[in-house]
Protein backbone atom coordinates (compact mmCIF):
# COMPACT_ATOMS: atom_id res chain seq x y z
CA UNK A 1 0.00 0.00 0.00
CA UNK A 2 1.59 3.47 -0.90
CA UNK A 3 2.34 5.91 1.55
CA UNK A 4 1.10 10.22 1.58
CA UNK A 5 2.61 12.60 3.22
CA UNK A 6 0.14 14.93 5.01
CA UNK A 7 0.79 18.09 6.75
CA UNK A 8 -1.05 19.63 9.77
CA UNK A 9 -1.68 22.64 10.60
CA UNK A 10 -2.17 23.45 13.83
CA UNK A 11 -4.56 26.70 14.84
CA UNK A 12 -1.99 27.44 17.62
CA UNK A 13 1.41 25.49 18.74
CA UNK A 14 0.64 21.68 20.08
CA UNK A 15 1.85 22.11 23.99
CA UNK A 16 4.72 19.23 24.41
CA UNK A 17 1.90 17.01 26.04
CA UNK A 18 -0.75 17.18 23.24
CA UNK A 19 2.50 16.05 21.17
CA UNK A 20 3.62 13.48 23.67
CA UNK A 21 0.20 11.25 23.25
CA UNK A 22 -0.72 12.47 19.18
CA UNK A 23 3.34 10.56 18.43
CA UNK A 24 2.01 7.77 20.12
CA UNK A 25 -1.04 7.35 18.10
CA UNK A 26 0.69 8.53 14.91
CA UNK A 27 4.68 9.30 13.82
CA UNK A 28 4.92 12.79 13.53
CA UNK A 29 7.59 15.34 12.68
CA UNK A 30 6.79 18.99 13.97
CA UNK A 31 8.39 22.38 12.81
CA UNK A 32 10.06 24.74 14.92
CA UNK A 33 7.87 26.02 16.57
CA UNK A 34 5.13 23.25 16.85
CA UNK A 35 2.27 24.90 14.58
CA UNK A 36 2.77 22.05 11.87
CA UNK A 37 3.45 18.59 11.85
CA UNK A 38 3.99 15.84 8.78
CA UNK A 39 2.99 12.30 8.83
CA UNK A 40 2.89 9.24 6.64
CA UNK A 41 0.35 7.81 5.99
CA UNK A 42 -0.70 4.27 4.48
CA UNK A 43 -3.57 4.67 2.30
CA UNK A 44 -4.81 3.31 -1.33
CA UNK A 45 -5.29 7.39 -2.21
CA UNK A 46 -4.74 10.82 -1.08
CA UNK A 47 -7.94 11.37 0.32
CA UNK A 48 -8.00 8.40 2.26
CA UNK A 49 -4.63 9.32 4.08
CA UNK A 50 -6.37 12.97 4.76
CA UNK A 51 -9.33 10.86 6.44
CA UNK A 52 -6.82 8.04 8.63
CA UNK A 53 -4.53 10.83 9.65
CA UNK A 54 -7.84 12.89 10.92
CA UNK A 55 -9.54 9.79 12.67
CA UNK A 56 -6.02 9.08 14.49
CA UNK A 57 -5.63 12.17 15.52
CA UNK A 58 -9.21 13.32 16.48
CA UNK A 59 -9.17 15.17 19.70
CA UNK A 60 -5.19 14.89 20.40
CA UNK A 61 -4.30 17.84 18.27
CA UNK A 62 -6.20 21.52 17.64
CA UNK A 63 -5.64 21.09 14.47
CA UNK A 64 -6.73 23.40 11.50
CA UNK A 65 -6.36 21.71 8.37
CA UNK A 66 -4.99 18.66 6.90
CA UNK A 67 -3.33 18.57 3.34
CA UNK A 68 -1.73 16.36 1.29
CA UNK A 69 2.44 17.23 0.85
CA UNK A 70 2.51 16.75 -2.28
CA UNK A 71 0.72 17.86 -5.38
CA UNK A 72 -1.31 14.71 -7.56
CA UNK A 73 -1.17 14.07 -10.82
CA UNK A 74 -3.13 17.35 -11.78
CA UNK A 75 -0.65 19.47 -10.09
CA UNK A 76 -2.92 19.94 -6.65
CA UNK A 77 -2.94 18.91 -3.16
CA UNK A 78 -6.46 18.00 -1.18
CA UNK A 79 -7.29 19.76 1.97
CA UNK A 80 -9.12 18.33 4.61
CA UNK A 81 -11.10 21.10 6.87
CA UNK A 82 -13.17 19.86 10.09
CA UNK A 83 -16.07 22.68 9.81
CA UNK A 84 -18.19 24.10 12.52
CA UNK A 85 -21.94 23.21 12.04
CA UNK A 86 -22.55 26.55 11.02
CA UNK A 87 -19.96 26.87 8.41
CA UNK A 88 -20.70 23.66 7.19
CA UNK A 89 -24.93 24.53 6.82
CA UNK A 90 -23.54 27.86 5.56
CA UNK A 91 -21.49 26.19 2.79
CA UNK A 92 -24.25 23.78 1.74
CA UNK A 93 -26.93 26.29 1.20
CA UNK A 94 -24.57 28.40 -0.66
CA UNK A 95 -23.53 25.39 -2.56
CA UNK A 96 -26.85 24.30 -3.48
CA UNK A 97 -28.06 28.22 -4.27
CA UNK A 98 -24.99 27.61 -7.12
CA UNK A 99 -26.52 24.40 -8.19
CA UNK A 100 -23.27 22.41 -7.37
CA UNK A 101 -21.97 19.47 -4.80
CA UNK A 102 -20.57 20.83 -1.69
CA UNK A 103 -17.29 20.00 -1.97
CA UNK A 104 -16.82 20.92 -5.66
CA UNK A 105 -18.45 24.56 -4.69
CA UNK A 106 -15.84 25.21 -1.98
CA UNK A 107 -13.40 24.05 -4.15
CA UNK A 108 -14.13 26.88 -6.88
CA UNK A 109 -14.62 29.38 -4.29
CA UNK A 110 -10.51 28.45 -2.86
CA UNK A 111 -9.40 28.20 -6.47
CA UNK A 112 -10.76 31.88 -7.08
CA UNK A 113 -9.74 33.25 -3.92
CA UNK A 114 -5.85 32.18 -4.46
CA UNK A 115 -6.29 33.41 -8.25
CA UNK A 116 -7.35 36.69 -7.23
CA UNK A 117 -4.38 36.65 -4.44
CA UNK A 118 -2.05 36.33 -6.91
CA UNK A 119 -3.25 38.67 -8.94
CA UNK A 120 -3.54 41.10 -6.47
CA UNK A 121 0.49 40.62 -5.59
CA UNK A 122 1.18 40.53 -9.21
CA UNK A 123 -0.32 44.26 -9.46
CA UNK A 124 1.09 45.41 -6.30
CA UNK A 125 4.81 44.08 -7.27
CA UNK A 126 4.37 45.69 -11.00
CA UNK A 127 3.50 49.08 -9.23
CA UNK A 128 6.00 48.52 -6.87
CA UNK A 129 8.65 47.93 -9.95
CA UNK A 130 7.29 50.98 -11.73
CA UNK A 131 8.39 53.21 -8.60
CA UNK A 132 11.27 51.52 -8.62
CA UNK A 133 12.06 52.77 -12.00
CA UNK A 134 11.64 56.31 -11.67
CA UNK A 135 14.06 56.41 -9.68
CA UNK A 136 16.90 54.37 -10.91
CA UNK A 137 17.47 52.44 -14.19
CA UNK A 138 16.80 48.56 -15.19
CA UNK A 139 20.27 47.01 -15.36
CA UNK A 140 20.53 48.85 -11.36
CA UNK A 141 17.46 47.44 -10.54
CA UNK A 142 18.37 44.15 -11.63
CA UNK A 143 22.14 44.06 -10.03
CA UNK A 144 20.30 44.92 -6.73
CA UNK A 145 17.53 42.16 -6.96
CA UNK A 146 20.98 40.27 -7.55
CA UNK A 147 22.38 41.30 -4.81
CA UNK A 148 19.71 40.83 -2.71
CA UNK A 149 18.94 37.51 -3.60
CA UNK A 150 22.09 35.88 -3.23
CA UNK A 151 22.41 37.81 0.75
CA UNK A 152 19.29 36.24 1.27
CA UNK A 153 19.49 32.68 -0.38
CA UNK A 154 18.47 30.22 2.60
CA UNK A 155 17.22 32.57 4.45
CA UNK A 156 13.56 32.91 2.87
CA UNK A 157 10.51 31.70 4.22
CA UNK A 158 7.91 31.24 2.52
Amino acid sequence: MPRHAVEITLTRPATPTELARATQALSLAANHDSTRLMALMKAGNPDQALNRARRRLKGLLPIDALTTHYPDQEGEVLLSFAFSPAADAAIRHAAEHEGQEPRLFLAQVIRRALADHARREAEHLDHDLRSLLTRTSPDRLVAAVGRTLTRTTGERTC
